[in-house]
């Protein structure tokens, strides 16, 4: 599948800021099932831009822009073809060991609730297992808009009973996690099955199988990543593997807004 992108962040300053540095993971990996068409990223000095792979092995962008400014725009836009891999990632460039995705962090950190839905998948083989977490994830907590925010946690969603896309991955890395399997999570993004724009960038999961590797699963949406998916970059939570970090110096506070444009195009060429 051919797939189009843009991907606007906008920043709005109550005061004009002097000077910002931002981390942009902005340029999606080409694995197995993902090449790259065609990729740009405009932002204020990214022709000066410092480019380095971090430690989860995302391409990562440092940019600053200095002088009295009161907005700030990103836009990262390209085209991405993609075939469907089963959810399996083949292919990727892994800096960090396997072992790293057992850490905890706060966002994932379990409580006795998800450590619960995790131990109720039964005993058989991990994917199985792993599937039927997926479900269990799902089942668990509604798809709701606007009943969490980014830095809700696992244990905070689990309770709730709902949430977004990045609550579901949360919840799941957590409960992997506690069943002794590595799991990360995973920015992107996902044409819709009705063939409708999406307007948002996606979140999902990833688990290590020791007989197959990292396979990817989306609670939110019941299913194993497809053509339909594009990868950007990864990390052990959301927070580390968000698109844009960064610090500024000036405006006591800020505006953010988000935009993303994702369609098909049509046959991809692979």
């Amino acid at each position: 599948m051919r797939i189009g992108i843009l991907h606007t962040s906008r920043y709005a300053y109550d005061a004009p800021t002097h000077y910002s540095i931002q981390t942009l993971r902005l340029t999606p990996p080409g694995f197995e099932g993902q090449s790259i068409v065609s990729w740009e990223i405009r932002a204020p000095g990214i022709e000066r831009a410092s480019t380095f792979r971090d430690g989860f092995g995302n391409v990562a962008h440092l940019v600053t822009a200095s002088g009295s400014h009161s907005e700030l725009v990103i836009e990262a836009q390209g085209v991405v073809d993609t075939s469907d891999t089963n959810g399996v990632v083949r292919g990727l460039c892994e800096v960090a060991p396997v072992r790293v995705y057992q850490r905890v962090t706060p966002m994932t950190a379990p409580d006795d609730a998800i450590r619960k839905l995790a131990e109720d998948t039964g005993d058989s083989d991990p994917i199985g297992r792993l599937h039927r977490l997926m479900h269990a994830v799902a089942d668990a907590v509604s798809y709701v808009i606007g009943e969490t925010h980014s830095e809700t946690t696992a244990v905070e969603a689990l309770a709730r009973g709902r949430g977004v896309c990045q609550d579901h991955a949360h919840v799941f890395i957590s409960a992997a996690r506690t069943l002794g399997l590595p799991a990360r999570y995973v920015n992107g993004y996902m044409v819709a099955e009705d063939g409708e724009d999406a307007e948002a960038h996606h979140g999902w999961a990833e688990a290590y199988v020791e007989s197959v590797g990292w396979i990817g699963f989306d609670p939110a949406n019941r299913i194993c990543p497809t053509e339909r998916y594009v990868r950007l970059g990864t990390g052990l939570d959301a927070a580390s593997a968000a698109p844009i970090r960064g610090s500024r110096h000036g405006g006591l506070s800020e505006h953010l807004d988000v935009r993303v444009e994702v369609a098909q195009q049509g046959a991809s060429q692979q």
